[in-house]
């Protein structure tokens, strides 16, 4: 199959290509970068006016699959995250059972090869059956390529057993992704510990919850020499002390998810579900601070924690709401609206943050660049559509987020993977 994308606006943040030109994708790759290529090609893509960038990599989803489907499964969670521009996935090990053995990462990854639009990337548990009592197969889950460990939904509060799996994952080439939550002090904390969780008549949860155990995890880090991944971070001395760890040299990233740079606490008006989330939605100084991050450099990756639920557990008040909302398909939109159109982030940010950076964490040679002979993971980006987010849309089982009826701009046109059209709009192609 043969693709020729024209008119694109190329970006490419590893060779810091920006330019109109053009892009030839044949068996799935990359073949030719210029301008007016022959229109040889089976399919012509028409990309005036859009962006061309590498497929997004997303390091932090829930797919729920296996074992509750009714949230989501790798065909309906792989339908989303084309939607979203999204080409490459890597699925959280908190499904029922648990990832923790080389045979559950390798099913996962032989479906998803049938069942998903995107390639999955089948994350490994610390502990088995994350009960934080013995370490996981993490040996023999490397070598069916889960590429990282995580204990993600909770952290590993026995230290010593954690620094163990730090041990075995860097023995293995394997990253750490890290959730960090110390459980002994939630205390019931439903949202940000504020006024307006007074407000609300809730509990809160103090950003402690979330430092004691970044500081913990980077200590850790520095000792085991571990690659430290910090997930969905949202709190001001997370990225202070990403900062000071990136100083001393230690082999420390960290990730924002786009509802924390988007939404603070002050926007939880009722008690509501949809706005129930973990780590919470923290204070706008919380808030300035990881935009701030994001913007140095300090914070390297958008990720979503795409998190889908039924509706019937997500309607219900914070008290018994079920943490998490969905991100997949909002991703991109919020990232350019809240930080490319005001400044804060340029669009060859956005494609770093969301594309290479995390290929190499995940040391993914073949993706986050739009260079020849790369993997055609592509997605055509029109960021002058406006638009209002209509959750009954989704293409995710999940309807779970705040942000339906949220003004946006900035819209995917076409994903690509491995040289396939996966995704259409057809509100931008006017597609059947």
């Amino acid at each position: 199959m043969t693709i020729l994308i024209q008119n694109g606006h190329v970006i490419d943040p590893l060779t810091g290509r920006n330019e109109v030109c053009d892009v030839l994708v044949r068996d799935g790759k990359i073949q030719k970068i210029g301008t007016g290529l022959p229109e040889e090609a089976e399919q012509v893509l028409d990309a005036s006016g859009c962006y061309v960038m590498p497929g997004l990599i997303d390091l932090h989803v829930h797919f729920r699959d296996p074992g509750l489907e009714y949230k989501e499964t790798l065909e309906t969670g792989g339908r989303a995250a084309a939607r979203g521009g999204v080409t490459t996935v890597c699925a959280m090990p908190n499904t029922r059972p648990v990832i923790d053995t080389a045979e559950k990462v390798a099913d996962v990854h032989a479906r998803a090869k049938k069942e998903a639009l995107v390639h999955v990337i089948q994350i490994g548990a610390v502990t088995r059956g994350q009960e934080g009592k013995e370490l996981a197969d993490i040996a023999g889950m490397a070598r069916e390529g889960c590429h990282a460990i995580s204990e993600d939904g909770k952290s590993v509060m026995n230290a010593s057993l954690y620094r163990k799996g730090m041990r075995e994952a860097k023995a293995n080439g394997l990253a750490v992704f890290a959730h960090c939550e110390d459980i002994t002090m939630v205390e019931g904390g439903v949202m940000n510990a504020d006024e307006n969780a007074a407000r609300l008549g809730l509990k809160g949860i103090t950003n402690s919850v979330e430092d004691v155990i970044v500081a913990r995890d980077i200590l850790l880090a520095k000792e085991t020499g571990v690659r430290l991944h910090l997930c969905h971070c949202s709190t001001a001395d997370s990225v202070e002390m990403i900062r000071l760890a990136k100083e001393e040299g230690l082999p420390v990233t960290g990730e924002v998810c786009p509802h924390h740079f988007t939404l603070s606490a002050d926007d939880i008006r009722e008690n509501d579900g949809n706005y129930k989330m973990n780590p919470p939605l923290r204070s706008k100084a919380d808030v300035e601070a990881l935009k701030k991050g994001l913007k140095e450099g300090i914070m390297d990756v958008i990720s979503t924690d795409h998190a889908p639920h039924s509706e019937e557990e997500k309607n219900q008040p914070m008290e018994k709401a079920p943490f998490g909302i969905v991100g997949l398909e909002t991703s991109a939109a919020l990232t350019y609206t809240e930080l490319v159109k005001p400044g804060i982030l340029s669009i060859m940010d956005m494609a770093e943050k969301m594309s290479l950076n995390p290929a190499k964490i995940l040391g993914l040679s073949d993706r986050g660049s739009i260079s020849e002979g790369k993997r055609a993971d592509l997605v055509v980006f029109d960021p002058n559509r406006e638009y209002r987010i209509d959750k009954t849309t989704f293409l995710s089982k999940g309807k779970n987020t705040p942000f339906d009826g949220r003004k946006v701009t900035g819209d995917i046109k076409y994903t690509l993977v491995d040289g396939k059209i996966v995704y259409e709009n057809q509100a931008l192609t006017g597609g059947n």
